[in-house]
């Protein structure tokens, strides 16, 4: 039986959305953003040279097609070569955000039925019923922050004051999230998990997306630290999504990454977290020991959460080199009749303005399904093609493009 390997290169868009001009950070439209495009650029020009030199060379990727996926979607040329492995094209979304759950929900069959809940950009940022219960499920007299932030900024200005009184730090973005950072080792981590899983079906009942555990470690003296214990609790998919259908064939389904915390485990047998290292050596066991039949979905966070955001090309670029050397040799293990797609969630243009996500079209790469161009597709398109593959039939809002 034919297995499929789903990789989600988060944020690495191509430009091109239709709708970008409805999308924005701060003040400006996400039109013209394009986070491969603009980082290849920026490295030709020299521009990118913290930690890597010259030109973005990511071979794997070219010869899958990426390069020919920017300029379909874009029309801009960023200089990587031609495809010679690969299937290829571009996606396109229609939910109505450009966050995690919407990209994630829709590459797996099931587009956003229903508008998002943000939280004003101002200071409070949330309603005082959201800040009691917060503090009351913390068991503190209150909570800090209160506000839209970065969370390395938030720690760093708020850690020593968590530490001392023991109030958790509750900060949103320009996402449809709460998010609760706090100290691993005075705070404590499970209490932490508690305190999430306890505000959880609250903020779901007002359609914020996600409640986000967000864990650290250091003192004031030596600074503060995230560490990957990240939890995510997210509503549930409005539907069965890719996992479910597959699961519910009789098919085997591993996660990799955040996929677990992203579908709430809807339709996962077993899941592997780590930074995104340890989850390229999770991907490539799966390669080489996931049974017959199986899916594997997985998302490599890095580029988004250390890079994007934080408007790093260089970071970004070093990341893109890494991964694709990295994904070449999981690429070359990959047994016959086995499909790999690679795409992404959302772009985050680390050329651009802001720190917020950006609105772009996503490369869609295919391995192991022949050569050529997929021309433009919808995100639902990726899991209807991956339930083909597996023998489940078209299944969802989109249309097999194999």
């Amino acid at each position: 039986m034919p297995r499929a390997f789903l990789v989600v290169m988060d944020s690495v868009g191509i430009g091109g959305a239709p709708d970008a001009d409805r999308f924005y950070n701060g003040e400006r439209p996400d039109t013209g953003a394009n986070t491969l495009g603009h980082i290849a650029l920026a490295c030709a020009r020299g521009q990118a040279e913290e930690g890597r030199s010259g030109a973005l060379r990511i071979p794997h990727l070219a010869a899958l097609g990426l390069g020919e996926a920017v300029r379909l979607a874009s029309g801009l040329d960023c200089g990587l070569g031609p495809a010679v492995s690969g299937l290829w094209g571009a996606a396109s979304e229609v939910s109505p955000g450009k966050d995690t759950p919407s990209g994630h929900w829709e590459l797996a069959g099931v587009p956003v039925p229903w508008d998002w809940t943000y939280f004003p950009d101002t200071v409070p940022a949330f309603p005082d019923d959201l800040t009691r219960a917060a503090a009351e499920a913390a068991g503190t007299d209150g909570i800090l922050g209160n506000c839209h932030a970065s969370g390395t900024e938030i720690i760093a200005r708020l850690g020593a004051e968590h530490m001392q009184g023991g109030q958790p730090i509750c900060y949103t973005s320009a996402d449809s999230v709460f998010q609760i950072a706090a100290h691993e080792e005075t705070f404590g981590l499970e209490r932490l998990y508690a305190l999430c899983q306890a505000l959880a079906p609250r903020l779901h009942a007002m359609k914020v997306g996600r409640v986000i555990a967000r864990p650290f470690i250091g003192t004031p003296e030596a600074g503060f630290t995230r560490t990957v214990n990240r939890h995510d609790y997210a509503i549930r998919p409005p539907a069965p999504v890719l996992t479910n259908w597959a699961q519910g064939a009789g098919h085997r389904v591993h996660a990799v990454g955040k996929i677990g915390d992203i579908f709430s485990m809807e339709g996962i047998d077993t899941l592997s977290k780590g930074c995104d290292a340890e989850l390229m050596g999770h991907l490539g066991r799966l390669v080489e020991e996931a049974e017959e039949g199986s899916l594997t979905f997985a998302n490599f966070v890095e580029f988004d959460s250390l890079y994007g955001h934080r408007r790093d090309v260089s970071g970004y670029a070093r990341a893109l080199e890494w991964f694709d050397a990295a994904i070449g040799t999981v690429l070359a293990r990959l047994r016959a009749g086995d499909l790999m797609v690679l795409t992404a969630d959302h772009g985050n243009d680390p050329t651009w303005s802001g720190t917020d996500h950006t609105r772009e079209r996503v490369p869609v790469l295919c391995s192991g399904v022949g050569t050529g161009s997929l021309g433009l597709v919808g995100f639902s398109d990726v899991a209807a093609s991956v339930a083909a593959h597996l023998g489940l039939g078209e299944r969802g809002a989109g249309r097999s493009f194999l």
